[in-house]
């Protein structure tokens, strides 16, 4: 029943804005963050202060990075993902939010002006002192040379991946873009997100606060099930692509 009520919500709907955490990332082999037995609870987390501060703790947080990008650089898009390209295919889909860093979203099909990165990405690196960006491969060649905290080649300053780090201050550009797209839409898809994370957790609440239907389709519950339209327990690969209505 609940599927079915999905599928007319969706199929009536005109403005879709999708939102997506870790959940959708983890079916494609892509490591978790924040669970029990994730990346964070097998390594120190360094905040950006730290990082800028000390470089042994660059050191370290670069080892961090090349240990998991093997697994984030081979992953693939999913039926997850491939179910909000359907949508935009439809013209429903007007923006997709994640807190993803994987660019998964941008490989499935959408364009990268349709995707709003609120932790920004990790398949680039930037120079803090002069935002000269360069690709994480080759970062990675780098570090792999021997070059334990890579510097910029342009000005000598800190390379770090185009992350927002605990302590370190988030997009206002696309946390602008994101809110505003929450508040203009008929129905907000919220995929694979525990929703504790602030300032993102609370883009579904305006969303629901401005007039639009409230799908949250995640493993387990999350502290916004209560004022949602819609709550679907399952795998995102599973369900998502039957309420898009995806063969």
């Amino acid at each position: 029943m609940s599927l079915e009520q999905a599928r007319s919500w969706i199929k009536r709907a005109q403005s879709i804005i999708g939102f997506t955490g870790a959940g959708i990332s983890t079916e494609s082999g892509i490591p978790d963050f924040r669970s029990s037995d994730g990346v964070w609870a097998r390594n120190r987390t360094i905040d950006f202060d730290e990082f800028v501060r000390d470089k042994s703790s660059r050191i370290e947080a670069w080892r961090q990075k090349v240990a998991i990008w093997h697994e984030m650089r081979e992953a693939e898009p999913n039926s997850g993902h491939m179910a909000f390209v359907e949508l935009a295919r439809l013209g429903k889909l007007k923006s997709m939010i994640t807190q993803n860093i994987d660019g998964l979203h941008q490989r499935s099909g959408l364009t990268s002006a349709m995707v709003l990165e609120l932790h920004g990405t990790t398949l680039e690196v930037m120079c803090l002192s002069c935002r000269y960006r360069i690709p994480m491969d080759e970062a990675v060649d780098r570090i792999k040379a021997g070059e334990q905290a890579p510097v910029c080649h342009h000005c000598g300053g800190i390379l770090k991946t185009a992350t927002v780090s605990f302590g370190q201050a988030m997009p206002q550009d696309v946390v602008r873009k994101a809110e505003n797209a929450a508040v203009s839409c008929e129905l907000f898809l919220a995929v694979g997100s525990s929703l504790v994370v602030h300032p993102a957790a609370g883009l579904p609440l305006m969303a629901k606060r401005a007039g639009a239907r409230l799908i949250i389709v995640n493993r387990a519950a999350t502290p916004l099930d209560k004022i949602a339209d819609l709550v679907v327990n399952d795998e995102i690969g599973k369900v998502l692509p039957k309420m898009v209505e995806i063969s």
